[in-house]
């Protein structure tokens, strides 16, 4: 495995891949924890409806959010395969590939949040179900957002940990970081994995595992930004 002398598509890519950590870092905690946070109430659908309804505009904004997370997302992946595929163009593509499958899911997972809207919001389905048969179907929708979440988790870290292999091999970027890059997507990945396999489980470490790829983002960004690649030794 033979790593050659950055060129200067690597450090485009680079500034890319910077940038793209940061701002899907920064509008997922908005979307996920403030919007989220804000209008759903866990176990409570007549509440989290009304909310729902009261901040229409705000859930939509989240929604658009999470788009935005996914054109980031591909735009992410595409640089990390160019950055990477000097080291092995076979593993980059594996890499690639699951996080793509990741973002894919994370892309349908985010049309329940559009459901939840035309369910709430359909005159003509009030004539056939009562209120708290739509605010429980809404809830419903809102329960297969976050298990679609989860799912795509697992995909995202599987393929960053192979990312993670990758700057580790390379020697781009410093081995404590690269080390990171390793350990805390893999970590996120056996933590989702716990929800559909021991959810009891998963409710006592959810979201302490996914810390450290919060802390590995956004350093790797800001390195990357500031730094750039290494030329490796």
């Amino acid at each position: 495995m033979t790593v050659h002398s950055v060129d200067e598509s690597q450090r485009t890519a680079a500034v890319v891949v910077g940038w793209c950590y940061l701002f899907a870092m920064a509008i997922s905690i908005f979307a996920e924890g403030y919007v989220g946070g804000h209008l759903i109430v866990p176990r409570n659908a007549a509440e989290t409806a009304r909310n729902i309804m009261t901040h229409e505009l705000l859930f939509r904004i989240g929604i658009a959010c999470s788009l935005m997370i996914v054109v980031s997302d591909v735009t992410l992946i595409a640089a990390l395969y160019v950055i990477l595929k000097r080291v092995s163009e076979s593993v980059a593509l594996v890499a690639a590939f699951l996080r793509l499958m990741g973002t894919a899911l994370y892309a349908a997972a985010t049309l329940n949040h559009v459901d939840v809207l035309r369910i709430l919001a359909s005159d003509g389905s009030q004539h056939a179900l009562g209120t708290e048969q739509l605010q429980a179907m809404a809830r419903l929708s809102i329960g297969s957002y976050t298990a679609g979440l989860g799912v795509s988790f697992i995909y995202l870290g599987l393929g960053s940990t192979v990312f993670g292999y990758l700057w580790r091999k390379s020697h781009y970027v410093p081995r404590l970081l690269a080390g990171l890059g390793v350990w805390a997507p893999l970590l996120l990945a056996v933590g989702s994995l716990t929800f559909v396999v021991l959810p009891k489980l998963w409710t006592i470490v959810f979201p302490a595992y996914m810390a450290p790829l919060f802390f590995f983002e956004v350093g790797m960004g800001l390195w990357l930004l500031v730094k750039g690649l290494r030329d490796p030794i």
